[in-house]
């Protein structure tokens, strides 16, 4: 099946979540200028990337064209960013994992957004980025242990800045887990501290999903 679900974050701003069902040829049918896009997909052949790779991109221009009807290509910056070439005022992020994929669209400010399979690897490679407090916190819970880890992408999309240290530099309160709820994060660099609201909530059995909408923040140059 194509689009899941569509969320509205505010009136300039919607979560899209697609669950993977189609082929990659079925999904380069749905994005719009494929001539465009073909030559910018992952190159090798492996399937399941050139997937998530498309349903990332026709998710985002389902997204988009709730907002507006203005052509436009995604494209990736230096940081890996995507942005909407023709929107610079625009902001996006996607995410996929496994037959998940997830976008926020927003008319401005900054967004992040991360899917994330429930998986003991999380837990195994909390050392490298939890802290102390948040290991334990987190404990021997998987569920958690990958929550932590999708939160803390989600605020790393949101300042879009490569280098920064998970486990150092971006923190997270301790909290319960439930179906859904908010999670207090922290921004901690050289210049400046801040504090961030991520949305999550469990996506089905398997999956968490999380998402910060800031639409007072400046937009992301490109």
């Amino acid at each position: 099946m194509p689009l899941h679900t569509l969320l509205p974050l505010a009136p300039d701003a919607l979560l899209g979540l697609w669950h993977l069902t189609e082929l990659p040829t079925d999904l380069l049918a749905l994005v719009p200028q494929r001539e465009q896009y073909a030559p910018l997909q992952p190159p090798g052949r492996d399937e399941n990337r050139t997937l998530q790779w498309l349903a990332g991109r026709a998710l985002a221009h389902t997204v988009l064209r709730e907002l507006t009807p203005a052509p436009t290509l995604l494209r990736n910056d230096a940081n890996g960013c995507p942005f909407f070439e023709q929107l610079p005022d625009f902001a996006v992020s996607l995410s996929h994992s496994g037959e998940w994929a997830a976008a926020v669209v927003a008319r401005r400010g900054r967004v992040g957004t991360d899917v994330e399979l429930i998986r003991a690897k999380a837990q195994m490679l909390a050392p490298r980025f939890l802290s102390e407090t948040e290991r334990a916190d987190a404990g021997a819970d998987e569920a958690k242990n990958s929550l932590y880890w999708s939160a803390k992408e989600t605020l790393y999309k949101l300042h879009s800045r490569r280098g920064l240290v998970f486990k150092e530099q971006i923190q997270l309160n301790p909290f319960g887990l439930r179906e859904a709820g908010v999670l207090t994060g922290h921004l901690l660099t050289e210049n400046f501290r801040s504090q961030h609201q991520i949305h999550y909530q469990r996506l089905a059995a398997d999956y968490v999903l999380t998402y910060c909408f800031e639409p007072d923040a400046p937009t992301h140059l490109h």
